[in-house]
């Protein structure tokens, strides 16, 4: 599987998604009171996903810290309806290839943020 996907591809896919995300009853809700400023967040994961797929080294930030301020709204059920509003746009979006691959990163970068989650949380509760 060759990978074709682009900046391009990523400035399309992203907005889209998000709007998706702001549309949705139970997640957009919990995004709308995390984030003020639509625009940067925009632009942040976009280059957060191009340097994830392109390594284009744009992204510049901490995406466990970020997600440990909201811990609350962090819960499986959130995530695996996140996953699914991915599954959905990129398939929507992109060619089938490219959408697996993001599809395939995005599960593991979930997975790797829920752990770290719920690890700071057990570690919390036991100070």
């Amino acid at each position: 599987m060759r990978l074709e996907l682009s900046e391009q591809d990523l400035t399309k896919l992203v907005p889209e998604f998000y709007a998706r995300v702001r549309a949705d009853p139970v997640l957009g809700p919990i995004f709308d009171g995390a984030i003020d400023d639509w625009d940067e967040h925009i632009e942040k994961l976009q280059a957060f996903w191009s340097s994830v797929m392109l390594t284009s080294g744009r992204y510049k930030g901490q995406p466990m810290v970020a997600h440990l301020r909201h811990e609350g709204a962090m819960s499986a059920a959130n995530f695996d309806r996140w996953l699914a509003l991915w599954q959905k746009t990129t398939g929507d979006i992109l060619d089938p290839d490219n959408a697996a691959a993001l599809q395939a990163k995005a599960a593991r970068i979930a997975e790797s943020l829920q752990l770290g989650v719920q690890f700071q949380s057990e570690r919390l509760a036991r100070s």
